[in-house]
């Protein structure tokens, strides 16, 4: 917070605990420039290298009120400098300058993915232990909630599951399956 020598100034963030914006990029986002000040102060937003950015016609747009929009995009039309990137706002007014902390905005792509399992073998009688494969690029975003074999629930008499740190593993602690391998069809 900064007060000037008038004790009518000052100049102020209301809530400086925004560092990062996740969003969809079928939907864009809103990220307010969170200060204020008596008299009104300016508002801008730069980039975390202190360049100021500048509007990109329907892709990023400051607003008077100090509103940083990023807009909705396909795919194709991904910007690491724009949709990856950590950005800073600043508010300026007679009292002075303050600068907020770094804020990290970045698109998620709404793309078509698919989930998989990977195909084991195991000998009867022994444990058969598979891996479900999520892509890369969504795993950060994706939690597996169940393990279905033909619409079913795996129950836990049958299957133990575990979820480690994006790494989902299906447990079958007994192989009873006529032929000698185990598929995850």
């Amino acid at each position: 917070m900064v007060f000037s020598e008038d004790l009518h100034a000052s100049l102020y963030f209301v809530n400086a605990s925004l560092q990062e914006v996740v969003f969809a990029s079928t939907t864009g986002t809103l990220v307010p420039c969170p200060a204020a000040g008596i008299p009104p102060v300016t508002l801008r937003w730069y980039l975390a290298t202190g360049e100021e950015i500048y509007d990109v016609p329907g892709i990023r747009h400051v607003h008077p009120n100090g509103t940083l929009q990023i807009f909705p995009f396909p795919p194709s039309s991904f910007n690491n400098l724009i949709h990856d990137n950590t950005y800073y706002c600043t508010a300026e007014n007679p009292s002075g300058k303050i600068r907020s902390q770094d804020v990290h905005i970045k698109a998620v792509l709404r793309e078509p993915y698919t989930v998989r399992v990977e195909d084991q073998k195991a000998m009867r009688g022994n444990v058969a232990v598979f891996k479900c494969i999520i892509p890369s690029s969504v795993e950060a975003y994706i939690t597996v909630v169940s393990w279905e074999k033909d619409t079913v629930s795996l129950v836990s008499a049958v299957a133990e599951v575990y979820y480690p740190e994006h790494i989902c593993l299906c447990v079958v602690g007994l192989v009873i399956r006529e032929h000698s391998e185990v598929h995850s069809n």
